[in-house]
């Protein structure tokens, strides 16, 4: 895991804004080309619909979609959470070198949130055919209150 980057602060705010469009499970994902600065594609969870749309997916399909032959060497995930061992695997097969992530696992089923306890980066580590930077933290505080605004609704005597 490497080191939170100012640079970052922007993107998160936009995947954050993706988490609005489901605020009751907000996990908001865009994905940005390193070499333009900009998104390229964006996804909020979708598990009402299907139990897999994770952001996560919803957005590494609209990137696939979009693209006729794609080239992940320069993109980077930014996600309002830290993925789980489905998506981050998603995310390994898709080729995305860089992932980056606010509120941890830990802070997820501490709050209610069903979860795996397997770290994106442990998920990383398994994967000698690939390699992917996995940056944590970044706007940690602002995105844990959304899992926390979340969780107030589904249970009022969660723990904060």
């Amino acid at each position: 895991m490497i080191a939170h980057d100012k640079r970052h602060d922007d993107f998160m705010r936009e995947a954050i804004g993706a988490a609005g469009h489901n605020p009751l499970q907000p996990f908001g994902t865009v994905i940005v080309d390193r070499r333009t600065e900009s998104i390229v594609a964006s996804g909020a969870n979708r598990g009402f619909e299907n139990p897999i749309w994770h952001s996560n997916i919803v957005a590494i399909n609209a990137w696939a979609a979009l693209e006729s032959r794609p080239d992940p060497e320069h993109l980077a995930l930014y996600a309002t959470a830290e993925p789980c061992c489905m998506c981050q695997a998603a995310i390994l097969w898709a080729g995305i070198p860089e992932v980056v992530f606010g509120t941890s696992v830990e802070t997820l089923a501490r709050l209610g949130w069903n979860q795996f306890n397997v770290k994106a980066e442990d998920i990383c580590q398994l994967a000698p055919f690939t390699k992917c930077e996995v940056v944590a933290g970044v706007l940690e505080a602002e995105c844990d209150e959304l899992f926390r605004a979340a969780a107030r609704h589904r249970d009022p005597n969660q723990p904060q």
